[in-house]
This record gives C-alpha cells, structure tokens and sequence, in this order.
C-alpha cells in the first residue's frame, strides 16, 4: 500500500498538509464501480487537462486504483478516429466521454510514469503507445484545417482558457469535425495544440526505447523535432521571447500569457527559448512575478482582467502551479520551486483556501460559490501536496528518485512506495535519507539528491539562488 506521511516543527506548514491531505480525498468518486479522483470543488467530472496529471500525484498516496482509472477511462474513450474525450463524466450512473472539446493535454507524460509507478505493465504500455499514436494522427488530419504544418484551436475549451480576452468571439464548445469558420479567431494556430504533439510523439520515443525498438525510438523523437522546428519558426516571437498564437487569418496575436510557460511543461521548446522567457517574463515583477506569481495573462498586458471567477484573463490558476513544477524542472529552474510554493502556502494561508485562483497582487483567494471558487479545488489541493514532495519530500519519474531538501524546521518525510519506504529525516543540521531502514546517503545543503532505485549512484542539484 503506497502512503506519505510528513511531519514537521513548522506549525503552518503541518496543519497545510495534513488539510491538503483530507480534502484530496474528498475528491474520489466511483464512475460506475471505478474509483476516480475528480477535479473537485464543483467540477465532479474528470478532464483531460488536470486529472491524469492529478491521478498520478495521486498515486504516491494511494496505488487502490484512481490513480491507473485517471488514465485508463481517457484511454478506453478514445474513439476509433483516434480523438480522446477531453472530459468523462457519470450520468445516472453511466460513464460518458464528452468530445465537444479537448481541453488539454496533461496526460503523455503522467501516463506514461504510471507505467513505471505502476509495476511496469507491459499490456498498459502497449495500450498507451497506441493511444498516443491515434491522437496524434487525428490531430494532424483534423486540426491543420489551412494545411500550413500548424494546429489550431477550434474553441475557447480547446485550451481550457475559460474567459479568456485574447479568444474575442469563439465558441466555448465546437463538436463539429470541421474547421469553424463565422468567427474572428478560430481556427487559431496554436502553441498548445503543438506541443500536444509534440509531448506525444516524445513519450512514443520514450516508450519504444523501453520496449528495445532503437529504430522506432529515433523516428518518433525526429517527428517531434519536426514539430518543435514549426512551434518556434511560427509562434516564437523572437522581439518579444515568447510564444503568441495566430489568429485565422495568420495575425500572430499580442497578449502575453503563460502560454511559454505551458511549452515548457510539455518541453516543446529549446532551452535556449525557455531560459529567455524565464528570464525576460516570468522573473518579471511587472508581468509575471507578482507578489502571487505567475498570473494567466501579464499583469501589465491591455488583456488582463482582475476577474475572480473562472477566467484565465490574469488571475494566478492553481492548475499553472502544478505544471510550472515540470516547466520549471525540465529547464533546469528549479530553484524557484521553494519560492513559488513557499507564495502558494501563504496564499492558500490559514483559511485553508484551496481554489482555483488567487489575486496576483495580494495572494487573496477567490474564494466564491461557483465551480473553482470553493475550497476543495483538487488541482490547487496537488500543487500543495506536490510542492511539499519537491521541496522536502520524495517523488519517482522513471526508474529515478528524487529527494528534496529543505533546511529549516526539523522535519521527517516519509513515502512508502509499492511497499518500499523511504525517508527523508533533517535534524536541523543534517538531512539522513533510508530506503527500507537502511542509510543509503546524507546530505548538508539545500536542493534535491537524484538516485537510483536502490538510493545509490547519487547525483546533488544544489538550489544556487
């Protein structure tokens, strides 16, 4: 049975936890006699943007099934055509996918850890190759409607930017198979949709590589250069360092959001790019690092709106929390990690406001009566939880461990996983790590140990800043 446990001197810190931890239960349901972990605080379906990611952070908690069922239910709605539900829901105890919208696309890469997490199901591993395989067939038959080598966004769901300013008149939904065609901004050439893409045709590579086909493992990485090559020759600005999506008539648009940042989670991008956006936006007081960071769209932009219900026009989104995590660590940033989720603490505070948006100029809560507003929004729940795991805790990608560490109050962290336990023990000088009651390292320093499985052939990421 895999669990965490935390305990610390700190006060706040414990009491955040052991919250974040009640409330992330109250977000299982059962779909039809299958355990899942919904979005929560309002939304009771699962969505294709949050809830694969969200099940596999679930996993270290609790390996009963939602975990796998937050993948598998995508997988098994997949229609013949190759497109996926971008959300499933239970109707008079009916599963339903619904493809009026894709929504997203954090699932590639959580899914594809369930497979080490999970026991290394070969079966489940074919099944996510030819999952991944069909929806990026379907995405380039159905959605590059100009044929220029670009997806497109047919509505605002597409991308899950509810509200947002720079969509003008697009439909929430589009079911139609195609291209709309009675709206100013849609079709929309788009970063997201590319890196879809290209995140897939990456997690194919990495999926042949495992099943020992070298051959079929280099051309998938190749396709998904292709697709990189285009990301950055259309939707790079090279003045500004950042990505802007198209509109219909091939205008690149001008409001800056966190589009660059969402590349980044899918590591659609070149290092190069992702550090000047870093450096020149997202460490920018003025459009994105806020007294809350990271809001939806930059503080400073014409486009953004102050709004605090549901509207990905400015507010901070819990659901950018928890994928600036990957961004962040797959460009090597990972030192703002404590920073970010140190803001993210302070704002969830002692109300125990887990929402999904936080005012970007004072951390406030938007806390409301509407889906989100509520305090049990399990992406805001996981960004919490996922944040702790970082910066003091311990996660597994791959056949890798990760162990964070954090001086300050005395702390014990300990992950029991697939019956294995690890523990993570500061005394308030020295961090001693275990692996099933044995020492396998110690470390003095601030940042994260990578190991093997065995807690041996140690690497240490010092956080520089």
């Amino acid at each position: 049975m895999n669990k965490v446990t935390f305990k610390t001197e700190d006060e706040f810190l414990q009491k955040l936890y052991d919250e974040a931890e009640r409330k992330l239960r109250g977000n299982l349901r059962d779909f039809a006699g299958r355990p899942v972990l919904v979005e929560g605080a309002g939304y009771e379906k699962i969505w294709l943007e949050t809830q694969p990611m969200g099940g596999e952070m679930f996993f270290k908690r609790d390996n009963s099934g939602a975990s796998l069922n937050n993948q598998l239910l995508f997988m098994e709605g997949q229609r013949s055509d190759g497109r996926l539900p971008g959300s499933i829901k239970l109707d008079h105890g009916k599963v339903i996918p619904e493809y009026n919208k894709m929504q997203g696309f954090c699932f590639p890469g959580p899914a594809f850890n369930m497979y080490w997490l999970n026991g290394e199901d070969k079966e489940y591993l074919n099944l996510l190759g030819a999952t991944l395989e069909k929806f990026d067939a379907w995405l380039w038959k159905e959605r590059d409607s100009d044929k220029d080598g670009c997806l497109e966004s047919f509505c605002v769901y597409d991308t899950g930017e509810d509200g947002a300013v720079r969509y003008g008149d697009a439909p929430n939904y589009w079911t139609e198979s195609t291209a709309p065609v009675e709206f100013d901004s849609v079709p929309m050439a788009s970063s997201d949709l590319m890196s879809w893409s290209f995140s897939a045709r990456e997690t194919l590579a990495e999926i042949y590589l495992v099943k020992g086909k070298q051959n079929e493992s280099e051309k998938w990485h190749k396709r998904a250069l292709e697709v990189r090559q285009k990301l950055e020759n259309y939707l790079w600005n090279e003045e500004r360092s950042a990505l802007f999506d198209r509109t219909k008539d091939h205008k690149m648009q001008s409001t800056l959001t966190h589009a660059t940042l969402k590349a980044m989670y899918w590591g659609s991008i070149s290092k190069e790019k992702a550090d000047r956006f870093v450096k020149e936006h997202l460490l920018n007081e003025k459009e994105f690092w806020t007294e809350m960071p990271i809001p939806s769209v930059a503080a400073n932009d014409p486009d953004f709106r102050n709004i605090p219900e549901n509207n990905w026009s400015g507010q901070c989104e819990s659901l950018i929390y928890q994928r600036a995590i990957k961004a962040l660590e797959n460009y090597g940033w990972e030192y703002l990690i404590p920073q970010i989720g140190a803001k993210l603490f302070a704002s969830v505070g002692e109300g125990m406001n887990f929402v999904q948006q936080f005012d970007p100029f004072t951390g406030k809560p938007s806390l409301n009566e509407v889906s989100g507003g509520q305090p049990t929004y399990g992406p805001a729940i996981l960004s919490v939880l996922e944040y702790i795991s970082r910066i003091y805790g311990l996660h597994r990608e791959g056949d890798r461990l990760y162990w964070g560490l954090q001086q300050g109050p005395r702390y014990e962290y300990v992950q029991v996983l697939n019956d294995i336990e690890h523990k993570i023990c500061y005394n308030g000088k020295v961090f001693e790590c275990f692996l099933d009651g044995k020492l396998v390292f110690t470390s003095a320093g601030n940042g994260k140990v990578i190991s093997d499985l065995r807690g041996e052939n140690t690497k240490s990421v010092i956080w520089h800043r």
